[in-house]
């Protein structure tokens, strides 16, 4: 008769397979948080059209249902991360506008947009493209009209001050601010002269320019009208 050979009971556990670790399941607002941070960064690295709701699924590893869920597709995901980064940029030039003395404030809001271009670079790279959706909660010229708004108000005090038409505030404001911009966008890509530099430089023209400007500017070429 064979006898049977004892079972280990400890050889027995040594050839479980080890229990696999539960996954953390996120709550609603972490899934979305990581779906806008996807979103984010797909759009600013290859832009509204070729980026897909496959695409963004497959990264957060969830299904195609829960974008929808979540954003109703990938025009309300776009919608969501072009507004947030519009408040982030204005509330940095709103925040930055403390200094009292005109030439100090642009100095100021030259840098806040500097700055938003230098640590939210996605973010900046999604604004300056053009929207594709028409019902988008905004562009990136009508971000640049709100921020010129805020300039409006310290160009008016200073015409008044100067003697010239304060009415005309909002056209020298507009072309402040969209100098600026146009400069921060060719910044982007080049990242020199140094930052502080690039300010500097803007607020030399800018200044300068202010400072011997005309009351009543004139026009020396052929044209007149």
């Amino acid at each position: 008769m064979i006898d049977a050979v004892a079972t280990d009971p400890s050889s027995t556990e040594s050839n479980e397979k080890p229990r696999r670790a539960r996954r953390t399941r996120m709550t609603g607002a972490q899934r979305r948080e990581q779906l806008l941070e996807i979103g984010r960064t797909l759009f600013a690295a290859k832009g509204f059209e070729a980026t897909s709701v496959e695409e963004i699924a497959a990264k957060a590893g969830v299904s195609k249902p829960v974008v929808y869920e979540h954003f109703g597709g990938k025009e309300g995901l776009y919608a969501v991360v072009v507004d947030r980064e519009m408040r982030r940029l204005l509330d940095m030039v709103n925040r930055s506008l403390t200094a009292g003395h005109p030439r100090e404030l642009l100095e100021q809001a030259a840098f806040a947009l500097l700055d938003f271009i230098e640590e939210y670079t996605d973010g900046f790279r999604i604004l300056v493209r053009d929207s594709p959706i028409p019902q988008s909660t905004g562009s990136f010229a009508s971000l640049i009209s709100d921020i010129a708004t805020q300039v409006e108000d310290i160009l008016g005090r200073e015409f008044k001050n100067r003697g010239f038409d304060p009415k005309l505030a909002p056209l020298y404001a507009q072309a402040l601010v969209g100098m600026v911009a146009l400069t921060g966008q060719w910044w982007l890509d080049v990242r020199r002269p140094k930052k502080a530099e690039v300010a500097a430089h803007l607020v030399n023209l800018a200044w300068h320019g202010l400072d011997g400007m005309e009351q009543k500017p004139r026009l020396i070429g052929h044209r007149k009208s």
